[in-house]
């Protein structure tokens, strides 16, 4: 293992032109306005086959939006000495937008260095984890060691703008890929101290609510009813939800459902005009013992209180219903594995912790799978000046390969 801890540390270099190559590639999806990742999949692939990776399978999903034809997703193993368990390692391919390139200190699309940290649209989402993950790979190649799993690498499309085309379709599509004994890392959230092991994430539920009342002129309130009052209302009865579903889960921080209005959209151009329309949203992330219904259900039993005290119609529309996954359990193998890697090259005591919700293990754990989100960012993921660590991106690749490489 020291060797493959020694043979890694070495590589600063290939980070560098492995992040310069794959940053000058704007690989963003047809929504984003780009054409795909296509481009982006051929350099990783002739990178895994100069490698000694040759077997790379193809997994194309259709998407007549790009010019290609299809949204690219690659996958490639390597042998380990128990035949029966993979460690897989799944990063994505599609970047955001630069944004205002005013706000930019240099170009995106072009590798700024500047000692240990580098700039550019994607270093840090997801290069890093794929950049991780080619290292670990090549330094069993290198040293000419068979892990003690097998380690496989997943690199899909789509992840940025819904999934449709990227990991959903490659577990639809060769489930025959995982045995039941695998295990999944995503190295696509974490935090710089390397310590948050992501195992469980909340379920997300967003409430468009429309309420109805009858505009009039500000100087006559009698002749109308105001919307915007009522609306108000709701929005301040919602805390009741908290009452409702008051559970608490320290796995989570923070350790509760929550119920938090955001969005409002315009309701008159003038104020003098009392309001016949006010649309707001509702972002709701629930434990996962609660089931969704539930709380659209009590939703609506507010609502019918603020129908009957206030005279007004409410409609409702429900803009997104995640059931969450059942969660990873911290006493996993994948979770004992990585937490073991993390003490011993970051000397740092990692925790496995739940979040909001919104992270591509969800498909993995609606299957059954262990899997675990980990990485050590720096936390500047689709921001200008997007900026990632070479010694953390070394160090991740340390981690995953002593994940594959102890018994």
């Amino acid at each position: 293992m020291q060797h493959l801890i020694e043979y890694i540390e070495d590589q600063f270099q290939a980070v560098i032109d492995l992040q310069s190559s794959m940053v000058s590639i704007p690989a963003m999806g047809p929504a984003n306005q780009g054409e795909g990742e296509k481009d982006k999949a051929d350099f990783i692939k002739e990178y895994l086959q100069e490698t000694g990776l040759t077997e790379i399978q193809e997994i194309n999903a259709p998407d007549d939006r790009v010019v290609c034809g299809y949204r690219p997703n690659l996958a490639v193993k390597l042998d380990g000495r128990n035949p029966e368990k993979t460690l897989w390692i799944i990063s994505h391919l599609d970047v955001v937008p630069p944004g205002d390139l005013k706000l930019w200190e240099s170009d995106p699309f072009k590798l700024k260095i500047d000692g240990d940290h580098i700039f550019g649209r994607g270093v840090e989402d997801n290069h890093q984890g794929i950049v991780s993950s080619l290292l670990a790979a090549r330094a069993f190649i290198a040293l000419r060691k068979k892990p003690e799993i097998g380690l496989g690498l997943i690199f899909v499309s789509d992840e940025e703008t819904g999934n449709k085309y990227g990991l959903p379709y490659v577990l639809g599509q060769r489930p025959d890929l995982f045995a039941a004994a695998d295990l999944f890392l995503v190295p696509d959230f974490g935090t710089s101290d390397s310590r948050m092991m992501e195992v469980a994430e909340k379920s997300m539920l967003w409430i468009k609510v429309s309420v109805q009342g009858k505009q009039c002129h500000a100087s006559t309130p009698e002749k109308g009813i105001n919307s915007l009052i009522a609306a108000s209302s709701f929005i301040l009865r919602l805390e009741g939800l908290q009452h409702v579903f008051s559970r608490k889960d320290h796995l989570f921080s923070p350790p509760c459902s929550t119920f938090c209005p955001t969005k409002k959209e315009g309701n008159v151009p003038n104020i003098n005009t009392i309001p016949g329309m006010d649309i707001f949203y509702v972002d709701c992330r629930i434990l996962p013992n609660y089931a969704l219904d539930d709380v659209l259900r009590q939703t609506r039993e507010i609502g019918r209180v603020i129908e009957k005290e206030y005279k007004v119609r409410i409609d409702y529309e429900v803009v997104l219903q995640e059931q969450s996954a059942p969660p990873t359990d911290p006493s996993s193998d994948v979770v004992v594995r990585l937490a073991r890697g993390i003490e011993k090259v970051y000397a740092v005591q990692p925790t496995a912790l739940g979040v909001g919700g919104g992270t591509v293990a969800a498909f993995l754990r609606h299957k059954g799978y262990p899997a675990v989100v980990w990485s050590t960012l720096l936390g500047t993921a689709h921001q200008p000046n997007e900026c990632a660590s070479v010694k953390n991106t070394i160090k991740d690749a340390q981690v995953i390969a002593l994940m594959a490489a102890s018994e």
